[in-house]
């Protein structure tokens, strides 16, 4: 695809190809900007380390020909759906194998991508971590962590209730509707360039400390992405460390990643901990299949059992995730910032917009990870058949 659009591709760049913050957010600009992300954004690095790389042995399976169903009835293969849903990655383990792995759209094994809300996850299990060895307490208010949000929507919020997304606040994200408070984020935060004549805040926190209580703390789970920046903000107070190197230091470095990772920084160097990392496929794949095994890999516990049995085996609270108006994702529930499928096979996932995914079924040993840049947003355009598919490469693993 980008060999066609030509971007960015002649030195310089015409301005038919030239990719920079006035169109990097939009289709087809974005294909090429989600892998750039550093080349247009201020970012804070997240270290590899100098320990040997963890190797992911490669036992290649006929994975890209299985044959299912659509979500419209026709026969399709997991290698079509890779194409059609503006895939630039997929790596599929199996038992801890790279079974299938592919890359297209000009991106390699080595390549970082922008992982949007799949960020959140990362966030959400290191405050869950830091509660298990009680340096949070999610009982207590957000004030006691964050006393600067006493006049904000989290001035009389649990921590609890900012970790599983169900504390009441006005914070819409339509991306198609620019007076929703999601835009005042995104430029806030330099997701997106200014508009003409801007006069608002231009930094995470103190677009945060704007935003006000809307509802009843802890009545319904709904979906804000402000609330994963606040966690970000609890887990640095609670530890006197930037997140990023929180990241490298109990993450990157102990799985033995093969790249280094990187995330969005705003214009005071906050990191933005609800939808700027960037990270390759592998290296993601390495973090799924620690999860998968239960919080240890490549010799080393990253995260306690309990801590991912309280997520990923209980749960969220299945009624109050009705509240969140998401019918496509009908059954799920959502704790410390990932989601619970409550399937069959246990699958729970990290999920970001434009098609990032990590997703893990423990009763098939399996773990995928998948990085697009579609051109819609939303998930609830393509969930229906991203769930086909993951069942399809479920069975197509199992045989």
């Amino acid at each position: 695809m980008l060999d066609k659009l030509g971007l960015m591709s002649t030195f310089p760049p015409t301005d038919a190809q030239r990719v920079d913050l006035s169109n990097s957010h939009k289709y087809p600009q974005m294909r090429w900007s989600l892998q750039h992300v550093a080349e247009l954004h201020p970012s804070h690095n997240i270290r590899h380390g100098n320990a040997p790389v963890a190797v992911l042995p490669v036992t290649n399976k006929p994975i890209g020909s299985f044959v299912f169903e659509d979500d419209k009835g026709k026969k399709t293969n997991i290698d079509e759906w890779f194409n059609s849903s503006y895939s630039d990655a997929i790596v599929v383990l199996h038992k801890g194998h790279i079974v299938y792995e592919r890359y297209d759209n000009q991106m390699k094994p080595w390549s970082p991508h922008l992982l949007f809300s799949m960020t959140k996850s990362f966030t959400g299990l290191m405050a869950a971590q830091l509660a298990q060895d009680g340096k949070i307490d999610p009982n207590a208010l957000v004030t006691q962590y964050v006393p600067e949000l006493a006049g904000s929507a989290w001035g009389d919020m649990k921590v609890r209730d900012v970790m599983d997304m169900t504390g009441a606040v006005r914070f819409r994200e339509v991306y198609t509707d620019p007076t929703t408070e999601i835009f005042g984020y995104s430029w806030a935060s330099g997701m997106l360039p200014l508009p003409p004549g801007y006069l608002g805040k231009t930094n995470i926190y103190d677009f945060l400390k704007t935003l006000q209580k809307e509802g009843e703390h802890g009545a319904g789970f709904v979906y804000r992405t402000v609330h994963s920046e606040v966690l970000g903000w609890i887990v640095s107070r609670a530890t006197n460390k930037h997140w990023a190197d929180l990241m490298s230091e109990n993450i990157w470095q102990k799985l033995g990643m093969e790249e280094d990772a990187y995330v969005m920084v705003d214009s005071v160097g906050t990191p933005l901990q609800g939808a700027g990392l960037n990270a390759t496929a592998r290296d993601l794949a390495r973090f799924g299949e620690m999860l998968r095994r239960g919080g240890e890999f490549n010799g080393k516990r990253i995260f306690d059992k309990a801590v991912l049995d309280d997520t990923f085996v209980k749960g969220g609270d299945r009624e109050k995730f009705k509240a969140g108006g998401m019918p496509f994702r009908a059954g799920y529930s959502y704790r410390n910032q990932w989601w619970m499928l409550h399937n069959a096979d246990g699958a729970y996932e990290a999920a970001g917009i434009h098609g990032q995914m990590i997703h893990v079924n423990p009763a098939a040993e399996m773990v995928v990870v998948k990085l697009a840049s579609h051109p819609v947003a939303g998930a609830g355009f393509t969930h229906a058949m991203t769930l086909r598919a993951w069942a399809a490469l479920a069975q197509a693993v199992r045989q």
